[in-house]
Parts: structure tokens; C-alpha cells; sequence
């Protein structure tokens, strides 16, 4: 019988179950994925937090890639025996066989391996939408990105050289800093031992950036509102340090009539069309080698609670893989 992590109540990373799961056949609209790999990210602590509320007992894990062995009525665009990578709802990836939705399943090209798709689509993605089409970067700007050094990260660090952009990134040590250079990343602020907005304003001589990405939430979100131009452009797109409290909107007109959005990937993917294009965008970077996936840890499937640990303590760099 399969294995996979199952939670029946949220917490803190024991509340995960390494349990046998039945896996039928696919329903109307779905598929059977056997998976290789699954990607770890920090959307599945807030799902295990109940920061993200969802019906429980349930599943954990947004992306993974692996074999289609069966589909159901009215599935066309994949058949048994596609190699398939996905991001996306529901949760459930961290698991050896699962049954899902076939319309969050994309062909996989024979150039990328299962542990890099499974590693790159979430996170991946995620930088696709933030640069391509939240706040679309044309090259010769310049931008600040928090955690610099994270899976998300190092691809929008090479992303950014890619496309011509000059990318500040803040990290938690000297050692992320390094990595984060070595991948594309102009100038990195170690928030441990600077004032992230000084930093910024130094370096842009003043004017401030007209974008920030921020992906950490309560710790960073004043101090990256204090780093925009006027008119320009927040984006928070996480909470690993928890959610932002409430605030009000005089906070963005005192600052320069400044613009603020709380994008999620999965409103970005939500029609196959733009999911397609989005993938294709991706896996065309990273099949020319303008972006490298680095898979710097790897977890077995039934280890989930310590990968958990290793992710919330910021012991990780680059991407996250579970081994079914």
C-alpha cells in the first residue's frame, strides 16, 4: 500500500503522519501520478500551521513530478506513461501515489529530471508571475528582494541577471550572502548585521526601489514599505515570519501614493492557458541554462517532519526535494 504524510490536526511538524493511503482510481477530470520527487516550500507550513485553513484530516504539499499511470473520463491532455510536473491545490504531494486534478499536470520536456521539476515548479513559477506580470520587469531596474538565498530566491537572483535587473537581496548570514552573489544577485544585505533600509537607500543613492518583493510578512513588511520611490510598487507574496497585521492606508499615502498587492500563484495559474505559457517561460529558462535549480537538500518522504524543522529554523538554501 502507498505511503504518504498525512496530518489530522495542525501544529507544530510532529502533527505529521507517515501513514499507508488508499489510492482508487481517477474520477472524472483527474489522474494517478506515481511521484519521484515532491518540492518543499513554505506554503506547506502554513496548511500544517492552519495559517492556511483546510478540511482536515488532509494531505500536505503543492508540487512534485512523477509518471501518470491512469486518468479518468475527459482527460485529453495527458495519458499513462507521460512524464508530468505541477504546482498547485490541492494539497497532497507529499506522498508516493496520489490521485489529483489532471488539469494542474504539465508535460515535462526529456531535458529536465523529476528531482529538478519537482524542486522548480512552485518556486519557479512563483518568480515567472512576480517579474513577468504582478510588477513586469523590463530590464535596467532596480529591485529589492527578501530572502535572497531561499529557493524562490536564488531563481529570481538569476532570473533578475537574466533579464538585465539590478537585484538587492537581503539574507540572514554572510555564507547566504555569498550564494545569493554567486547567483546573479547585485547586492546583498546581511539583515542581521545591517538596517535593510539604509542599505537600500545608500546603494539607490536616495531614490529607493520602485518594487520590492517580500515574502517574510510581519518583520520586513514597514521596513519594505521604507525602501519604495514614490508610486511604487509592495509586494507581498508570504509570511514566513507571520502574517502582517493590520495597518492603514495612510501608511501608503504617506510614503509617495504607494501601490500594495498580495498575489498567490495558484489565482495566476488558475486557466490552463496562462498556466502553459508560465511553464513553458520556466522551462525555457532553465533548459538553456540561464537558471540552474539547485536541490540542496533532500529528504526522505517519511523524514517531512524534520525537513519541516530544517525550513522554519532557516537552516535551508536553494530548493528542498522529499524522496517518496
Amino acid at each position: 500500500m502507498p505511503k504518504a504524510i498525512r496530518i489530522s490536526k495542525t501544529g507544530g511538524p510532529e502533527v505529521m503522519e507517515y501513514v499507508d493511503v488508499e489510492v482508487g482510481e481517477p474520477g472524472p477530470g483527474e489522474a494517478r501520478v506515481r511521484q519521484a520527487a515532491c518540492g518543499l516550500n513554505y506554503i506547506d507550513v502554513y496548511f500544517r500551521t492552519g495559517l492556511y485553513p483546510q478540511p482536515l484530516p488532509a494531505g500536505l504539499g503543492m508540487e512534485g513530478a512523477g509518471v501518470v499511470e491512469a486518468v479518468g473520463e475527459g482527460v485529453a491532455h495527458v495519458k499513462p506513461g507521460d512524464r508530468v510536473a505541477y504546482a498547485g491545490r490541492p494539497p497532497g504531494a507529499y506522498a508516493e501515489v496520489r490521485t489529483m486534478p489532471a488539469s494542474n499536470l504539465v508535460m515535462l520536456p526529456d531535458a529536465i529530471d523529476f528531482e529538478t521539476a519537482a524542486a522548480m515548479m512552485l518556486q519557479g513559477l512563483t518568480v515567472q508571475y512576480l517579474f513577468k506580470r504582478t510588477f513586469p520587469l523590463n530590464g535596467g531596474e532596480t529591485i529589492l528582494f527578501h530572502a535572497a538565498a531561499g529557493g524562490v530566491g536564488l531563481i529570481a537572483c538569476q532570473w533578475a541577471r537574466a533579464l538585465g535587473v539590478t537585484m538587492i537581496g537581503t539574507v540572514g548570514s554572510d555564507e547566504k550572502g555569498a550564494l545569493a552573489k554567486a547567483h546573479g544577485c547585485a547586492h546583498v544585505i546581511n539583515y542581521n548585521k545591517e538596517n535593510f533600509v539604509e542599505r537600500v537607500k545608500q546603494i539607490t543613492g536616495g531614490k529607493g526601489v520602485p518594487v520590492v518583493y517580500d515574502s517574510i510578512g510581519k518583520d520586513t513588511f514597514i521596513g519594505s514599505l521604507d525602501c519604495l520611490s514614490p508610486l511604487g510598487m509592495m509586494v507581498s507574496f508570504g509570511s514566513a515570519s507571520g502574517p502582517v497585521p493590520p495597518f492603514g492606508l495612510n501608511e501608503l499615502a504617506s510614503r509617495g501614493s504607494l501601490f500594495i498587492t498580495r498575489p498567490t500563484l495558484f489565482t495566476y495559474t488558475a486557466k490552463r492557458a496562462d498556466l502553459e505559457a508560465m511553464t513553458a517561460d520556466l522551462f525555457s529558462m532553465v533548459e538553456s541554462g540561464k537558471i540552474k535549480i539547485d536541490i540542496n537538500q533532500r529528504y526522505s518522504l517519511k523524514d517531512a517532519g524534520q525537513a519541516h524543522r530544517d525550513l522554519e529554523a532557516r537552516k535551508t538554501t536553494g530548493s528542498t526535494i522529499l524522496i517518496p
